[in-house]
């Protein structure tokens, strides 16, 4: 690895770069931009040409550079010259002193004291002289040459010294899977279908909320209130895929979710009702039947107490991550939902494929009627096919047993042909897997009786 270098560019130079993507202000794991609280005493900072310590750039083999140190200034930067600020009246030093170039009677250029007060004052409507001074001033930065490991290691070492809060730091120890998270912190759910401030996002709530959803959804055994903890075992352990399906309920979560339902998407609880969702999801029901759920609980279910305990008042005792917490709430929404929708905890334990044909197809089938089925699998579906897994036979070997029972067999193989290339997926709980697949098989024997 090369030593770090210096380069220093002129203001202009420095935020053209950033704003054709030379020089991305969107590390990864940096943090959301603190730019509010210091871009007025900056403002000062570069009109008077006083001091501003180096911006710290990581530079990938590909040439591109991203800020791990100085991402507030840059966009605090960004917003004096290009977001049409205006400074704040309390801005401590208001009054800047210059040399207004003027012309005397001859047309000859003489210079002039001149004072200029930039409260409430956008940079358009600076004097030139002041213009020129801004985009002028010489922005010094140290580029360091590195990958994305590197560069969350330079974030982790250069933002030490700075008051990052407990999201904050979390997020730069999932160099792995941060990409990820910010394009689903992007997303429309997060900006008008939740109630999390614009505050709380700033200070990473977000990013929180979604690191601790996978951890809950897909690794709960594991689970620890430590922000810390939670994501130095996702860079290790999680997946791709994981953050891909959490992307993929919240997108189906937009079409649902109105307004009366977004204060439950709360920064205390939303990874609770994200993790119930992707359980819900399973159960092959249609999406908004959940939006249904949600709006019972709203209006009574969350005042029904589950095993002595309320969902609103089970934290009383501990702190709101506690594993025992975060199991009994969810527990107790699972508990609410089941019996919304007329499910018992059995109607989700796995059956031996018997059991289910017994119980969903044909009440007199014998065992042996069943592993023929089963040994006829291979005939209508290859094995490598996404939905031909141990966990989804039941519904499958109960589909042949429905053909079987109503002589539809024959047009079973060309059915199955079409649904696994139309079908990659699968839903988990079998008896609603089978009832879409019925449904298929019946609508497509419907259509072969039209055409002939």
């Amino acid at each position: 690895m090369s030593r770090p270098r210096k380069q220093t560019y002129t203001m202009s130079q420095y935020l053209e770069n950033v704003n054709e993507g030379y020089i991305s202000n969107n590390a990864d794991t940096q943090r959301n931009p603190a730019w509010k609280p210091i871009v007025d005493g900056l403002a000062v900072t570069v009109l008077t040409d006083d001091y501003i310590p180096s911006i710290i750039l990581a530079e990938e083999e590909s040439g591109q550079k991203k800020v791990v140190d100085g991402g507030s200034r840059t966009a605090a930067f960004m917003m004096l010259r290009y977001g049409n600020y205006k400074i704040k009246s309390s801005v401590e030093n208001p009054v800047i002193k210059y040399k207004a170039m003027k012309k005397d009677r001859n047309g000859s250029v003489i210079w002039e004291d001149a004072e200029f007060d930039i409260r409430n004052k956008t940079f358009e409507q600076f004097p030139k002289e002041l213009q020129k001074a801004f985009n002028e001033y010489q922005v010094e930065t140290v580029i360091h040459e590195c990958d994305s490991d590197g560069i969350a290691m330079y974030l982790r070492r250069y933002n030490i010294h700075t008051s990052m809060n407990a999201n904050q730091k979390m997020f730069i120890y999932l160099p792995k899977f941060a990409g990820k998270v910010r394009d689903i912190a992007n997303m429309e759910f997060f900006i008008n279908k939740s109630s999390i401030s614009d505050s709380e996002k700033e200070k990473g709530m977000l990013e929180r909320i979604i690191s601790e959803s996978v951890m809950c959804m897909f690794h709960m055994n594991k689970w620890n209130k430590n922000g810390k903890t939670i994501s130095t075992y996702l860079n290790d352990n999680a997946t791709y895929e994981e953050f891909e399906r959490l992307e993929s309920n919240i997108s189906r979560l937009e079409n649902v979710i109105t307004d009366d339902l977004k204060d439950i998407f709360s920064s205390k609880d939303s990874f609770i009702w994200l993790t119930l969702f992707n359980h819900f999801v399973d159960l092959g029901f249609k999406d908004s039947e959940f939006a249904k759920f949600l709006r019972e609980f709203k209006d009574g279910l969350r005042n029904k107490q589950i095993d002595g305990k309320l969902f609103d008042t089970v934290d009383e005792t501990g702190s709101t991550k506690d594993k025992s917490v975060v199991t009994a709430k969810l527990h107790i929404l699972k508990t609410l939902m089941y019996d919304f929708f007329n499910l018992k905890e059995s109607d989700l334990e796995e059956k031996t494929s018997f059991e289910f044909v017994k119980e969903n197809v044909d009440c007199d089938v014998s065992e042996s009627d069943v592993e023929s089925y089963k040994e006829m699998l291979d005939l209508y579906i290859k094995v490598d096919e996404p939905i031909n897994k141990e966990e989804n036979l039941p519904s499958l070997i109960g589909m042949i047993a429905y053909a079987f029972k109503n002589e539809t067999d024959v047009e079973l193989e060309d059915w199955f042909n079409k649904f696994t290339k139309e079908n990659k997926t699968y839903i988990k709980y079998q008896k609603n897997n089978f009832l879409h697949m019925k449904k298929d098989f019946d609508c497509y024997l419907r259509k072969l009786k039209r055409v002939a």
